[in-house]
């Protein structure tokens, strides 16, 4: 099977106040937890991810990425598989399970592209975070496809 760019969709709930409560409690920073990414469930691409791919990948970006502190983001949906540094905006410091959601601490980083993505929370606009990454899918029904094993995760973006 061929392996195409797999990009998946969900709200990023952050309030303004949520904004300015981080900024007073981490000197300046800006840094929100919310839901990455839902297993198991069909997203707004009609794709599932089961839980067991999508664990195995969070595991191994928890392990390398994150404790590397290399676990970065851009702004909006590029149609590269590859994070253009000129264009990073935040880093994820973390991720955990609830349930079936994959949840993560993200800080938004004092980056052209960064600083967008704060004023943009600062007003109020409801963004989507998506996961980025590479894998093969197959048809489940006529409108849902599962993502395959050969399934790497390569970021999250806003």
């Amino acid at each position: 099977m061929n392996k195409t760019l797999l990009i998946d969709y969900t709200p990023f709930d952050i309030s303004p106040q949520m904004i300015m409560e981080s900024e007073r409690q981490n000197n300046g920073r800006v840094i929100v937890s919310g839901v990455l990414q839902r297993a198991g469930a069909k997203n707004q691409n009609g794709r599932v991810y089961p839980k067991d791919i999508l664990m195995r990948e969070v595991n191994e970006y928890k392990k390398i990425q994150i404790s590397e502190r290399r676990a970065l983001g851009e702004l909006d949906h590029p149609e590269s598989s590859v994070v253009n540094l000129q264009n990073a905006s935040h880093n994820i410091l973390d991720v955990w399970w609830n349930g079936d959601d994959v949840m993560g601490k993200v800080e938004v980083l004092s980056t052209p592209s960064g600083n967008i993505l704060k004023e943009l929370l600062k007003s109020g606009i409801k963004l989507g975070i998506s996961s980025r990454g590479l894998g093969s899918v197959k048809q489940v029904n006529e409108d849902t496809v599962a993502v395959q094993n050969d399934f790497e995760l390569v970021c999250w973006i806003l």
